[in-house]
């Protein structure tokens, strides 16, 4: 009796202790988001730890119309870490058989230019394709026209912009250049050798299965965004919506929107291996080496998967991405082990998603 009296003594401390470190932290992630006022656009912040959600936590407001409250179910526009989703996408295609990383883009695409036969599949995932900035393309088909004033191109138009090309800016597979353009296209992949829209694939085989009901691949006029924030920008007169651009209505580079809730089901999904097993998962977290000069960023060194960032965070193991499109900000950082997850989602545009996961994620690291 008296062991066991001892025993729940234990387990009702370390209960307690448990809950006194969670409280420590959430004040001490409340000090870093301290500058969002109740009233002002802000930001969304999860911790997962050792499988757990330890904190959803909602700063500011969605906008500036009906000022609701950001909270744990609020959808944002991920921008650039939708291209994770859009790699997966690519990767079950290859285990069902159907695509092969070393298939080649006039292979899916026959009709596309004679520069295409040397870029793979997997060219486009680590970003080694040479594609030219879709952007780039765009900027010089419309000059100097307002944005507002340009239309939204999707990525049937990406890719029908870059057949009209007759070369890449550099030999597939020679060196590294950040691609919105790679990843536009193999959402076009998806939906050629799937035969339904990439947002369909999306949701029936990575969505549905993971139970991420409000997460979507956003398409005007074919689907709302429940609980949505709106992006804005702070100028010299105050905030200002700028929610959408000319390049928002692509999806494989950046068209998801979605929740902490759903992005905890998805972490959850990749640590439990719900979609594909620890070998299927492997090529997506190979650092790619390009033939000719190293992966650089900005004038640092970049390790690069599919649709993964994989430099490690001061000796930690780390798989992140981030995210930026006008109005939002956005970082994943998962660091395996440690069994620590950070995603913070923001929608303002003066803030840096990943400085403030990382500052949250060393609150926990080694803990």
């Amino acid at each position: 009796m008296r062991v066991a009296c001892w025993g729940l003594i234990f387990l009702l401390l370390t209960a307690f202790g448990w809950h006194l470190a969670q409280s420590s932290a959430s004040s001490q992630i409340d000090a870093i988001f301290a500058n969002i006022d109740t009233k002002s656009p802000g930001a969304a912040v999860l911790v997962v730890q050792d499988g757990h959600p330890v904190v959803e936590q909602g700063y500011g407001v969605t906008d500036l119309r009906t000022f609701h409250k950001i909270d744990a179910h609020t959808n944002f526009r991920l921008a650039s870490v939708t291209k994770q989703f859009t790699a997966m996408a690519i990767m079950l295609l290859v285990h069902d058989g159907k695509l092969r990383y070393q298939e080649k883009l006039t292979e899916v695409f026959p009709e596309f230019p004679a520069y295409g036969k040397t870029i793979s599949i997997r060219n486009l995932l680590n970003h080694t394709s040479g594609l030219p900035d879709y952007e780039d393309l765009m900027a010089r088909q419309y000059g100097n026209m307002p944005d507002d004033k340009i239309p939204q191109i999707h990525d049937a138009g990406v890719l029908a912009l870059l057949e009209k090309e007759t070369a890449g800016k550099f030999p597939a597979g020679s060196k590294w250049a950040y691609s919105n353009s790679g990843y536009c296209v193999l959402a076009m992949v998806v939906e050629r050798v799937s035969g339904v829209p990439f947002g369909d694939f999306l949701r029936d085989r990575i969505l549905t299965p993971l139970q991420m009901a409000n997460t979507i691949a956003y398409e005007k006029g074919k689907n709302e965004v429940v609980n949505r924030a709106y992006g804005h920008t702070k100028e010299s007169d105050g905030w200002h919506e700028t929610d959408q651009s000319s390049t928002s209505a692509t999806l494989g580079d950046g068209g998801v929107y979605t929740s902490l809730t759903d992005m905890a089901r998805w972490d959850a999904a990749l640590r439990e291996q719900t979609l594909l097993n620890e070998k299927e998962m492997q090529p997506a977290l190979v650092a790619v080496q390009p033939t000719s000069t190293p992966a650089e960023e900005n004038g640092h060194s970049v390790s690069y998967g599919f649709g993964w960032f994989l430099d490690p965070y001061k000796g930690h193991t780390r798989m992140w991405h981030y995210g930026e499109t006008v109005g939002f900000r956005t970082s994943i950082q998962r660091f395996r082990g440690d069994n620590l997850t950070v995603v913070v989602l923001c929608n303002r545009a003066d803030l840096q998603a990943p400085e403030l996961a990382l500052k949250v994620a060393e609150l926990f690291l080694g803990k």
